[in-house]
């Protein structure tokens, strides 16, 4: 079943290895295949992942655009480490997080990401 996805005036995707930019009206369009595919609002930089979560996600959104989940393994580890040694709390997320990871639903596994980049950032201003 191809995936539906509308876009905004200038919104950008990312479709496997290519990023595809709007023009000026809204699109709609359907995609059929196993490309990755993620929104640019979806999308950390290695600039902005600057918090212990956002560089998980930023590990987990590399696997998932490059295929590729053993290169990103230790690195993996690690900020999955730093992260529960500050935020202990997060700890059945990151377990969650983890198994969609080895049963390779990494796209799941950044969705389940996204509200602790949330609760991270409401910590943080406290």
């Amino acid at each position: 079943m191809p995936l539906r996805v509308e876009l905004k005036p200038f919104e950008r995707i990312v479709i496997g290895q290519s990023v595809i930019t709007n023009s000026d009206s809204r699109t709609t369009f359907l995609i059929d295949g196993d490309a990755p595919i993620m929104r640019e609002k979806d999308i950390l930089t290695a600039e902005t992942a600057n918090t212990p979560v956002k560089r998980v996600y930023l590990c987990v959104q590399m696997m998932y655009l490059q295929n590729d989940i053993p290169a990103y393994q230790d690195l993996y580890l690690g900020f999955i480490k730093e992260l529960l040694e500050a935020v202990p709390s997060f700890h059945d997320t990151i377990e969650a997080t983890s198994n969609l990871i080895l049963s390779g639903q990494l796209y799941k596994a950044l969705r389940e990401l996204r509200p602790l980049i949330k609760r991270e950032e409401e910590l943080l201003q406290r």
